[in-house]
C-alpha cells in the first residue's frame, strides 16, 4: 500500500481508486502547465510577429512617403529651372548623360525624369536619340541616390528634420517652403532605413522566411519577376533598391538572393515610365519604350551571368547594404556605357515599331492629364497646354467648317461640327478639373499665373464652340428649312468677315503659345478693324435691301445674326491679349475719356 502524505484523499474500501487518482493528478498537472504556456508563449510569439511586420510595413511606407515629399518639393520649386535645365541638354550625348544623372538625382526618381523628357519628345523639342541618352542618364541618377542614402549616417536624419521644420514654418515664400518639405523628405528617408535596419533583424532567424528565401534561392529568375512586380507596385526602385540593402545587411538576404532582386528592381524601374506614359502619342513613348528594352536585355544578360557577377560584387569587400547599392551602380553602369553609342539606333528602331501619331484619337482627351497634378506642376502645366491647343485645332475646324455650311446648305458637315462641339466640351471638363486640381498644390507665380490664363483661354475657346453650335448651326439650318439664299454680294462679304476672323483665331493661339506682347497688341488692333469692317458690312447689306435685292430682303436677320456672331467669337479670342498687355502695362483701364478732356 503505498504511503499517505497530506494530499491524498482516503476513500476506505477504494485504496486502488485513490492511488490511481493520485497517479492521475500527478501526472495530469504538469500537462495543464504546459498547455498554459503553450498558449501563452504562441500569443506572445504572434504578437511579437505582428509587431515586426507593423514595423517593417511601416517604415517602408515611411520610406516611400519620404521620397515622394524630396520629389514633390524639388518639382514644385524648381519646376521650371528643371526643365529649362533639359531644354539645354540638346547639344551632344555626352550633356545630355550628365543632366538625367543630375536631374534624377534631385528628383529622386527616374519615372519623374522620365514624364518630363516624354513632355519634351511629344512636343518636339527633343529628339528620341536625346531623350534616350537623358534617360539612361537618369538610371545611372537613381544609383548615386542609393549609395548617398546607404552610407548610413545616423545624426544626419533628425538634423535634416530640424532643419527641414524651421525652413517650412520660417518662411511664408513658396520656394523656401519647399526647400524645407525636401530636406523634411530627406530626414524621412534616414529615420525609415535606420527602422527597417532594426525592425528586420528578428527576420533574418525566422523559419518562414528562411524557408522562402530558401525557396527561391535557386530559382533568381523567379526572384527577379516578383521584386519587379512590387517595383512597379510601390512605384520607386530606389526604395527598392534600399530595402533590398537593409534586409541584406541584417543577413536575411545573401548576396547572389540580393543581387537577382537588385536586377528585378531594375527590371521594374524600366517598367514605370512605360506605364505612365502608354496612353501618350508614340513620340512620348519612344524614349520609355526603348530604354525598357535595353535594360530588359541587361537583366537577361545578367541573369546569365549571376555567378560571376555576384563573385565580382563580393571581391569588392563591402558590408551587404553597400554591395547591394555597388550591384545598382556597376549593373547600371555598364547599361549605359554599352547602349550609348547606339541610342539612335535604338530610338529609331522604337519609333518604327509605334510610328508617329499625326492628330489624336478622339478618346485620348486626356492622354496628357494623366500624370498626377502634384507629382510634377511643371509637367502639369506643360499637358495642360497642349489639350488646349488640341482644343483650338477642333474649334479652328469647326469654324472652317460653319462657313461651308451655309454656302452650300450641308446637313453632313453640320451634324459633323455638332459633333465636334460634344468633344470640346468633354475636353474642356477635363481641362477645368485638371487644373482646379493643379491650384490647389503649391505652385510658384509663374505656374500659377499659367494656370489662369490656360483655364481662361480654353473657357474662350468652351464659348466660341457654343456660339457655332448652338447659334451659326442653328440660322444654318433656319436658312435650309426656308429654302432662302444669299446674294453674291452678300455671301462674299460673309465670306471675307469670316475669313478675318479665321485669321484671327491664328493669331490668338499663337498669342497663347508664346505670349508675345507685340503679337497681343496686334491682335487688339485686328479686333477694331474687325469692328469697322462690321459697320461697313451692315451699311452694305442696308443699301441692297434699299434697293429691293430679294436675297437679301429674305435672308437679312440671318446675314445680320451671322455678323454678330462672328463678332462674339472674335471677342472671346481676343481676350487672350489682355492679361499680357495688363502686365507690361499697355492696356488702359477704360475707354472713356476724363470728363474735363471730353
Amino acid at each position: 500500500m503505498p504511503s499517505i502524505d497530506e494530499n491524498m484523499v482516503i476513500d476506505r474500501g477504494l485504496g486502488d481508486q485513490v492511488f490511481v487518482r493520485r497517479l492521475h493528478v500527478q501526472e495530469t498537472a504538469p500537462s495543464c502547465k504546459f498547455h498554459d504556456n503553450f498558449v501563452t508563449n504562441n500569443a506572445k510569439s504572434i504578437r511579437s510577429r505582428m509587431t515586426i511586420l507593423i514595423n517593417i510595413v511601416g517604415s517602408i511606407a515611411l520610406l516611400l512617403w519620404g521620397i515622394r515629399m524630396v520629389r514633390t518639393a524639388v518639382t514644385r520649386g524648381f519646376g521650371a529651372e528643371l526643365r529649362a535645365f533639359l531644354s539645354r541638354a540638346l547639344k551632344n550625348r555626352l550633356q545630355a548623360f550628365a543632366t538625367g544623372i543630375g536631374v534624377t538625382t534631385l528628383l529622386q526618381s527616374s519615372t519623374a525624369t522620365a514624364l518630363i523628357i516624354a513632355s519634351f519628345a511629344n512636343s518636339g523639342i527633343l529628339g528620341g536619340a536625346i531623350a534616350l541618352t537623358i534617360m539612361l542618364g537618369a538610371d545611372v541618377g537613381t544609383t548615386l541616390v542609393v549609395q548617398i542614402f546607404s552610407q548610413r549616417i545616423e545624426w544626419l536624419g533628425p538634423l535634416l528634420l530640424a532643419l527641414g521644420v524651421i525652413g517650412f514654418f520660417s518662411s511664408e515664400r513658396a520656394r523656401s517652403r519647399n526647400i524645407g518639405r525636401g530636406l523634411i523628405g530627406l530626414g524621412l528617408i534616414m529615420l525609415a532605413l535606420k527602422s527597417i535596419a532594426v525592425a528586420a533583424q528578428p527576420v533574418a532567424t525566422s523559419a518562414v522566411v528562411q524557408s522562402v528565401l530558401s525557396s527561391i534561392a535557386g530559382e533568381p529568375l523567379l526572384a527577379i519577376v516578383i521584386v519587379a512586380a512590387i517595383t512597379v507596385l510601390i512605384h520607386s526602385s530606389v526604395a527598392m533598391v534600399l530595402l533590398i540593402g537593409s534586409f541584406a545587411a541584417t543577413g536575411a538576404l545573401s548576396l547572389g538572393e540580393a543581387v537577382a532582386m537588385v536586377l528585378g528592381a531594375n527590371l521594374g524601374g524600366a517598367l514605370l515610365p512605360v506605364i505612365a506614359t502608354w496612353v501618350q502619342p508614340a513620340a512620348a513613348r519612344v524614349a520609355p519604350l526603348a530604354n525598357a528594352f535595353v535594360r530588359t536585355v541587361g537583366v537577361t544578360v545578367a541573369l546569365l551571368l549571376i555567378a560571376p557577377f555576384t563573385d565580382f560584387i563580393a571581391s569588392l569587400g563591402a558590408g551587404p547594404a553597400y554591395a547591394v547599392a555597388h550591384a545598382h551602380t556597376i549593373f547600371n553602369l555598364l547599361i549605359a556605357l554599352v547602349a550609348l553609342p547606339f541610342v539612335a539606333s535604338l530610338s529609331d528602331l522604337t519609333a518604327r515599331l509605334f510610328p508617329m501619331q499625326h492628330g489624336y484619337p478622339a478618346t485620348a482627351f486626356r492622354s496628357s492629364l494623366e500624370q498626377a497634378p502634384n507629382e510634377a506642376p511643371a509637367v502639369a502645366i506643360a499637358g495642360t497646354t497642349r489639350e488646349a491647343l488640341r482644343m483650338g485645332d477642333i474649334i479652328e475646324e469647326m469654324l472652317e467648317r460653319s462657313i461651308a455650311v451655309f454656302r452650300d446648305d450641308d446637313s453632313e458637315q453640320r451634324k459633323y461640327v455638332t459633333a465636334k462641339d460634344d468633344e470640346v466640351d468633354k475636353l474642356h471638363e477635363a481641362i477645368k478639373i485638371y487644373i482646379a486640381r493643379l491650384l490647389r498644390e503649391d505652385l510658384d507665380e509663374a505656374d500659377h499665373r499659367r494656370s489662369h490664363e490656360i483655364l481662361s483661354f480654353t473657357t474662350n475657346l468652351e464659348h466660341i464652340g457654343d456660339i457655332i453650335d448652338k447659334n451659326l448651326m442653328e440660322l444654318a439650318a433656319k436658312k435650309k428649312k426656308a429654302k432662302a439664299t444669299f446674294s453674291e454680294e452678300g455671301l462674299r462679304e460673309l465670306e471675307a468677315f469670316h475669313r478675318q476672323v479665321q485669321a484671327n483665331m491664328r493669331k490668338a493661339i499663337n498669342v497663347f503659345i508664346t505670349g508675345d506682347r507685340e503679337l497681343a497688341r496686334q491682335l487688339l488692333q485686328c479686333k477694331t478693324a474687325l469692328r469697322d469692317k462690321e459697320r461697313q458690312s451692315i451699311e452694305c447689306h442696308y443699301q441692297r435691301i434699299g434697293c429691293g435685292t430679294v436675297q437679301s430682303i429674305e435672308t437679312s436677320s440671318i446675314h445680320l445674326d451671322i455678323l454678330r456672331d462672328l463678332k462674339r467669337i472674335n471677342s472671346h479670342l481676343t481676350a487672350v491679349a489682355y492679361p499680357i498687355l495688363e502686365r507690361s502695362g499697355e492696356l488702359a483701364a477704360t475707354r472713356l475719356r476724363d470728363s474735363d478732356a471730353a
